[in-house]
């Protein structure tokens, strides 16, 4: 199963070099220069002393003792390809496919990684590893193959659970992903291209990485060489235990580039016990757009520092609403953890259950403010957005969401719904995940409610202003 790649416009490369020094550090040294008029006297500046170096993990005794627990994932099904997508048969017959017509079911293959975490068969993945399969197939390390059951896919953290039949497997230590830092060791095992059982290794290149479109995951990023096939695979800390699910790389080319991403395994651990235990994940709300600061927004906003998440947007009707929340306030700790920016923000209130209550320390024109707030469910979003009318004529089976300050200022698109999901009418009619809504009938859309009241007025067909790419098209969607 290929990552999620981030196509970039720009390349970056950090090395991080660790040397090691002998000898002693000299004290600061007193220069005195004397003159017929003054005496003048100067510290010089000494380098810090030398680092020992430390120890490099024993790789091969990593690979030794984990190597069975880690499991290749083969999936197949069919999935919707827009005709877009489409090979250009069509003009052979005096017409292009490619342009409006509804998405077409192809066969789908792929392949990823993932690992064992108890002993009666529980794996760990990637839930884009196994979305949209039919059949789901784990291979162990002696060559034995079982069916697996997907017991829970949670999309927004990107993770899944499976089980297989059988019991006495070997399985991974997991670790406390909290205890990272810059520059530690970590070793990835998967199957990259198809090529089971590959060890590459590297260091942590940062923490708490906040990707567009992925704000509940406060990723690992590291340059461990990690492709395509590698996705739901482990990321071994020095000792040997897990500490991250290898998800997604920044690429130009498709493949390595030194920088990838992997969840936390403190994450996937919340996740995995409530799929467990209930076959699903709750998520918490709040109900804002935020964007992270930087100086000239702190100095405008009378912080004495960028950190904190500035409140762009607060949600009608939302929790946040509900405790008082306000455009302009900069949300400067969670629950006494401070917020650096956004991206910190966003990933606490995703994990946090539905209904908790936080507290949230503000900068509000420039005095402190403290606020109380229960948070609301991300499922009540998807159920609103989903929600139909009184029939199912006025249904478009759309999963949207507005587009975030980020996205706005990327596109250049002044306000839409963004689609997350297309199914019944819409995707017959062509619409497809990513495509911006940015009108009905010509009349511009800028909430999910407006975008179901249009909708309840109609009663036949309706036509969509869809944003795709470059390029802005007009949707008919029949509803009758």
């Amino acid at each position: 199963m290929s990552f999620p790649s981030r196509k970039l416009a720009w390349a970056a490369a950090g090395v991080f070099a660790v040397g090691a020094v002998t000898g002693w550090a000299a004290p600061a040294l007193l220069r005195t220069s004397q003159s017929a008029d003054n005496v003048a006297t100067t510290a010089s500046v000494v380098a810090p002393g030398p680092i020992a170096p430390a120890t490099a993990p024993n790789y091969r005794a990593i690979v030794a003792q984990n190597q069975a627990a880690v499991v290749g994932v083969s999936v197949e099904g069919r999935t919707r390809v827009s005709s877009s997508q489409m090979p250009d048969l069509g003009q052979l017959f005096g017409f292009d496919p490619r342009h409006g017509g509804p998405p077409q079911s192809m066969p789908m293959r792929g392949q990823g990684s993932g690992f064992i975490i108890s002993a009666d068969g529980l794996v760990l993945t990637n839930a884009h590893v196994v979305k949209d399969a039919d059949q789901v197939l784990v291979k162990l390390t002696d060559h034995r193959e079982f069916k697996a059951k997907v017991l829970g896919v949670d999309t927004t953290s990107d993770i899944a659970v499976l089980k297989i039949d059988t019991h006495g497997l070997q399985t991974v230590r997991l670790g406390n992903s909290d205890q990272l830092s810059v520059g530690d060791y970590v070793l990835a095992i998967g199957a990259p291209f198809g090529l089971e059982e590959t060890a590459t290794a590297g260091i942590v290149s940062a923490k708490a990485r906040s990707l567009p479109g992925d704000g509940a995951v406060p990723f690992i990023q590291t340059d461990a060489a990690v492709n395509p096939g590698n996705s739901g695979g482990p990321l071994f800390d020095a000792t040997g235990a897990v500490v991250g699910i290898n998800s997604q790389i920044y690429t130009n080319s498709g493949g390595n580039q030194g920088v990838a991403f992997a969840i936390p395994i403190n994450l996937a651990e919340q996740v995995e016990n409530q799929i467990v235990k209930n076959g699903k994940v709750e998520h918490g709300r709040l109900g804002i757009e935020v964007q992270t600061l930087d100086q000239s927004l702190a100095d405008s906003f009378k912080l004495s520092s960028p950190n904190g998440a500035l409140v762009a947007k607060v949600e009608p009707d939302s929790a946040a609403a509900h405790a008082g929340l306000k455009a302009g306030d900069v949300i400067l700790k969670y629950n006494d953890v401070k917020i650096e920016d956004a991206g910190q923000l966003s990933a606490r209130v995703s994990m946090a259950p539905p209904g908790e209550q936080v507290t949230l320390a503000i900068s509000r024109d420039g005095k402190p403010v403290t606020l109380k707030v229960k948070l609301g469910s991300a499922s009540e979003l998807t159920a609103d957005n989903d929600s139909s009318a009184a029939s199912d004529q006025t249904h478009l089976g759309l999963s949207v969401r507005p587009l975030t300050a980020q996205e706005r200022e990327q596109s250049g698109i002044a306000s839409g719904l963004v689609v997350e999901d297309a199914q019944g009418r819409a995707a017959e009619a062509g619409i497809q995940q990513g495509d911006v809504v940015l009108a009905v009938d010509g009349t511009p859309v800028h909430s999910v409610a407006q975008l179901r009241s249009l909708v309840q007025d109609h009663s036949k067909q309706i036509a969509l202003l869809i944003q795709r790419g470059e390029s802005r098209i007009f949707v008919p969607v029949a509803l009758g």
